[in-house]
Order: C-alpha cells, then sequence, then structure tokens
C-alpha cells in the first residue's frame, strides 16, 4: 500500500546531477589531480605560444633592423611550447581514459548491485529493455562525456580564463569588445540549454521504450512468426521508432541551433578586434598622444590579441559545440540515479527471526490483497497445509493462483490476515531464510550460460555430483544428458536455446528435486513437456516429494489428482475445497473443469 506520509519525488535540477557526478569523480581524486595538472601546464604552455610569436614578429619590426637571434630563439620557444603541450595533451586523454572507466566501472556494478536489491514489483512494472537500457545506454553516453567532454571542459576554463589574462596585459582598451559579446553568449547558451535539456531526456525515454519493445518482440519471435504477424510487429515498431527518431531530430535540431549563433558571435568578436587593433597600432606609430598611452599596442601585440582571442572565442565555440553531449549526459545520468534512488526491498525488522529446521507447516488465516489499493486479488483466503502436504490451486487465468506463491514468497507483502511458517507469522521472519526453505519450478524457465552441471546445482553448491546424476535421472533427463558428446559439461547458450522447451524444464526439475528445501512450489512445471514424460515426472515426484510441503498450480488437472488438498479459485476467493474425488462428488466447477479436459 502507498504510504501517504511519503513526500513526492522532487525532479532533479541539473545542478543535483552535476554535484552527484561530481562525487563519482572526486572517488578517484589521485587521478584527477594528475588530469588537473596536466591540464594547466598543458594550457599554459599552449598559452605561452602567442606570445613568442607577437615577440618574433615585433623583433623582425624593430627598428633597429631585425634581430634575428631574438626571432629565431621566440620561434623555437614557440614551437617547444606548442610541442610539449601536445605531449602532455595526450597524456591528459589517456589519464582521463582510466579516470572515466573507473567511474563507469562503479556505476554500472552500483546499478546492477542495485538491481539486485529491488522488489520484484519493479520488475513487474519496469520492461526488460528499458532497464538493460539504462545498464548499456545511458552509463556508456556519461562515458563519452566523462573521456572526452569533460577534458574540453576544463581545457575550456583554463583557456578562457588564461586568454583574458594575457589580453588585459596586451591592451585593456580591447578587453571592452568581449564585454559586449560574452554576455550575449552566455545568456544565449543559459537560454537554449533550459530548451534543450527536456527534450534530451525525451529523447532518452524514448529509446527506452524502443528498447524494450525491441526486447519484447525478439523473445516473442517464435509466437510472432507463428501467427503471420511480422507486418503488424513491424508497423508497431515503426510507430516508436518513428517516435524515438522524432525526439532525437528535436533534440539535435534545437541544440544545433546553438554553434551556429554562438560561432557568428564569436566571428563578430574576431572581426572587431582585428579592425580596432589596427587602427590602435596605426596611431601608436603616428607619434600622438596614443604612443605613450594605455592605447598603445605594437604589431605584434595585435598578433598576440588576435591569437589570444582565438584562443578566448574557441572553447566558448566548443561548448556550445558540445552542449548536446553534456545535455544528452545529464539526461542519461538522471535516468541512472532514478534506478540508484528506487527505494531497495524492505529492509527486515531489526526482531525478525532466523528460520531454522524447517518443519514445512504453512497457514494462511484470511489473507487479503492487492497489487494496487483500488483493486483487491485475494479476498480473505485460507489455506492451511501440514508437513508432507500436497496443495493443488486451480481456476481460470487471473483467479489470483500466482499471487498466492508470490505471497508465500514474500515478493509482495499481504494487506490483512496472515501467513504462518511452522506457526510464526512470515512478517517476522528475515526473507533470506523464508525464501531458503522454499523452491521453485515455474512455468517460465530459466537457465544461464553454463554447463548443464552448473545449471542443475545452482541452487545447492554442496551437492555431489552422485546427488546431481540422481537428480537428473528421477526428472527423466539424465538420458539425454549423457547422449551429448560433452555430458554434464555441455555448455548452454544463452538462456538454453540450444535446447528443446520441455529439456530446459526438465532441467530445472532436476534442479528442484537436488534441493533440500523443505517446501516446493510448482507452477505449471509439467507444461512444456510431453503427456508420456509427464506421467515418468509425477511417479518421480511422487517419491521425491515425500516429507516435503508442495504447492502446485495447474491447468492440466491429470497432474494434481493426488494432491491431498486442492483449492479451486475464482474471482480472488477460495470458491471449493478438497480432493479430488470429494470435488468430483461436489458436481462444482471443479467438475465442470475437469470433465471439460476428460469427458
Amino acid at each position: 500500500m502507498t504510504d501517504k506520509n511519503i513526500k513526492p519525488e522532487r525532479k532533479k535540477t541539473t545542478k543535483d546531477i552535476f554535484i552527484r557526478l561530481s562525487k563519482y569523480v572526486l572517488k578517484q581524486w589521485p587521478l584527477f589531480i594528475v588530469a588537473l595538472i596536466l591540464t594547466l601546464v598543458s594550457n599554459q604552455l599552449s598559452l605561452l605560444g602567442p606570445r613568442y610569436s607577437g615577440a618574433a614578429i615585433d623583433a623582425i619590426e624593430a627598428k633597429g633592423g631585425v634581430d634575428f637571434d631574438s626571432v629565431w630563439r621566440n620561434i623555437a620557444f614557440m614551437i617547444g611550447c606548442y610541442v610539449i603541450s601536445a605531449l602532455l595533451s595526450y597524456v591528459l586523454s589517456v589519464v582521463m581514459l582510466h579516470l572515466s572507466q573507473r567511474i563507469i566501472y562503479r556505476m554500472r556494478k552500483q546499478v546492477f548491485e542495485k538491481l539486485t536489491t529491488l522488489p520484484v514489483s519493479y520488475f513487474d512494472t519496469h520492461a526488460t529493455g528499458d532497464i538493460i537500457s539504462h545498464l548499456s545506454y545511458d552509463i556508456d553516453t556519461i562515458n563519452s562525456t566523462l573521456s572526452h567532454d569533460l577534458i574540453q571542459v576544463m581545457t575550456s576554463i583554463y583557456t578562457v580564463v588564461g586568454s583574458l589574462a594575457f589580453m588585459w596585459q596586451i591592451s585593456k582598451p580591447m578587453i571592452l569588445i568581449f564585454a559586449l559579446t560574452v554576455p550575449v553568449s552566455i545568456f544565449f547558451t543559459r537560454y537554449r540549454s533550459k530548451i534543450v535539456r527536456p527534450l534530451f531526456s525525451a529523447r532518452a525515454k524514448k529509446y527506452g521504450e524502443l528498447n524494450g519493445f525491441a526486447e519484447e518482440m525478439l523473445t516473442g519471435s517464435r509466437t510472432i512468426s507463428a501467427y503471420g504477424m511480422q507486418k503488424v510487429i513491424s508497423s508497431r515498431f515503426n510507430k516508436i521508432n518513428n517516435e524515438a527518431m522524432d525526439a532525437f531530430y528535436k533534440a539535435e535540431y534545437n541544440s544545433a541551433l546553438l554553434f551556429p549563433t554562438i560561432n557568428l558571435i564569436n566571428n563578430i568578436s574576431l572581426t572587431l578586434v582585428a579592425i580596432i587593433g589596427g587602427i590602435l597600432y596605426m596611431y601608436s606609430q603616428n607619434g600622438t598622444v596614443l604612443a605613450t598611452s594605455v592605447f598603445f599596442i605594437t604589431l605584434g601585440g595585435v598578433a598576440q590579441f588576435v591569437q589570444y582571442s582565438r584562443k578566448f572565442a574557441g572553447p566558448i565555440n566548443e561548448f556550445s559545440n558540445i552542449l548536446h553531449e553534456i545535455q544528452s549526459a545529464f539526461s542519461a545520468a538522471e535516468r541512472v540515479f532514478a534506478i540508484l534512488d528506487e527505494e531497495p526491498e524492505k529492509e527486515d525488522s531489526p526482531d525478525a527471526k532466523e528460520l531454522k529446521n524447517v518443519s514445512g507447516d504453512v497457514c494462511l488465516s484470511n489473507v487479503t490483497f492487492g497489487y494496487t489499493e483500488d483493486k483487491t486479488i485475494l479476498k480473505n483466503v485460507s489455506v492451511n497445509a501440514k508437513k508432507g502436504q500436497t496443495v493443488a490451486i486451480v481456476g481460470p487465468t487471473g483467479a489470483g493462483k500466482t499471487t498466492i506463491i508470490n505471497l508465500l514468497m514474500r515478493f509482495y507483502d499481504y494487506q490483512s490476515g496472515e501467513i504462518l511458517i511452522d506457526g510464526i507469522p512470515s512478517v517476522n521472519l528475515k526473507r533470506t531464510d523464508l525464501r531458503l526453505a522454499f523452491n521453485m519450478v515455474l512455468q517460465d524457465t530459466w537457465l544461464f550460460c553454463g554447463t548443464i552441471y552448473d545449471n542443475i546445482v545452482y541452487g545447492r553448491k554442496d551437492s555431489t555430483p552422485e546427488e546431481v546424476y540422481a537428480a537428473a535421472k528421477s526428472a527423466k533427463i539424465a538420458s539425454y544428458i549423457e547422449s551429448l558428446p560433452d555430458g554434464y559439461n555441455t555448455v548452454l547458450s544463452d538462456d538454453g536455446v540450444n535446447i528443446s522447451k520441455g529439456q530446459k524444464q526438465l532441467i530445472t526439475i532436476a534442479r528442484a528435486f537436488l534441493s533440500k528445501a523443505p517446501i516446493l512450489i510448482l507452477d505449471e512445471a509439467t507444461s512444456n513437456v510431453d503427456s508420456r514424460t509427464e506421467i515418468q515426472i509425477q511417479n518421480a515426484m511422487t517419491e521425491l516429494m515425500k516429507n516435503k510441503t508442495c504447492f502446485i498450480i495447474a491447468h492440466r488437472l491429470s497432474t494434481i489428482q493426488n494432491a491431498d488438498t486442492i483449492l479451486v479459485v475464482k474471482g480472488g476467493s477460495i470458491i471449493e475445497q478438497g480432493n479430488h474425488q470429494q470435488l468430483i462428488n461436489q458436481g462444482g466447477f471443479y467438475c465442470s473443469l475437469y470433465q471439460s479436459q476428460f469427458m
């Protein structure tokens, strides 16, 4: 249920995101300090180049004749400054690459670890493709900015400040040109930034939707082909793709307007510098009062000022050019931080009890639950399963069968009533202990990329090879595994796509057989095997489920006829309860289900 005391989340500002990203950078402070020093030295050397260039020009124009020694000395210093600056810039790029990789590694690690702590409800409400987009596209976007754009920003700041200082020394009056053009550039850039950032946020969101749809459709490619829905799905994809491209175009178009405008302002600045600098130089050479005043300037000084003007205007131009990348990175960071700020699964209460030596008694007493406040799924459900008993749950789709399992596993907490495990309320138990008491075999099988042996022992790492082989034999999959060239060492590809659906299910059943958990949950566990294999599995499971409390969700009633108790769920309530024969004799809903399958 939603806590009314929880305040709505405040939208993160650019300042919030910048401060948070800065903390990641400062965590790697040794590399950052090295990068900062390299930036300062490299840019200082680069800024000295125009000074030596101007000095060389003044040496050529000297009244007593050309001072070749001074010319060549200044040229040598100028070349040396530029060469060393270039080498230091290369080293800086390498350092920043290492810095960004460490930051991104830590960020991606934090996001994945955060995902493992989130409740099941989060994954029920977020598309898998969108989550993957956070881990890949968004973090890669941040990485691009940290490894490349951050260098440019650091360089730009120092270059602008340094150029301004050198220009102040050369000619104070000419600085007034930038007193007009720079504020215009700053205000225009700030104005466009406010427009552009929401557009990049929208673009990132649309890309997430596109990835989510693509992942969903690729997962269901067989079903799409079977129903001949390729054109329909392509049409839907094209619609989402067009929306993503429209979002991309709007973001890039509005961002692209910034660069030519700032470039125009900078070119006007350089034009004014050249014109006014030339005028001041001519008056300085005519012996007027300007020759001895603050307006005095040499030809080398004009050349220096022009070069520093370009250095001063260049970073502003570059910043406007990379602004869209920075805005894109900030939008990506906002999405990544949204995951990191998600509330994890509630911690166990301080007085939570450990669950040891589980017997397997499970009791649901008047349990009521709804995924949202306005819609109740289960209504006053009561079940009492003693140690070693098998409880089957049947009913139409959407009746609440899987919801009961979710509550047993505490993937969700019920609103009212009580669930007891060995007489202890489940909400008073440590979640880890509670879930280790259960073992699940679901209709949707899950296998990871690894050997068949590793997949079987996944839930119980201390198993012996003999126990693994016995479990596989009981699951009727041993003969198939042994027929493979590498046997149990056969490597399964992603989610076991290189074996059949039925074989995947049998491997997960073997995994369940191996578990020592006293409570077993089977959710349509035999739905993907043929009737003959189903009978074999049922015979094996009858033996293997001894002394285990079992909950079975089934649509195929042939698999549950031997259950101790069958619960018939409809509309979130238990409408019938009893064993197979009792329910048949009642002639109710269960009887009609049974007759529809076997009569």
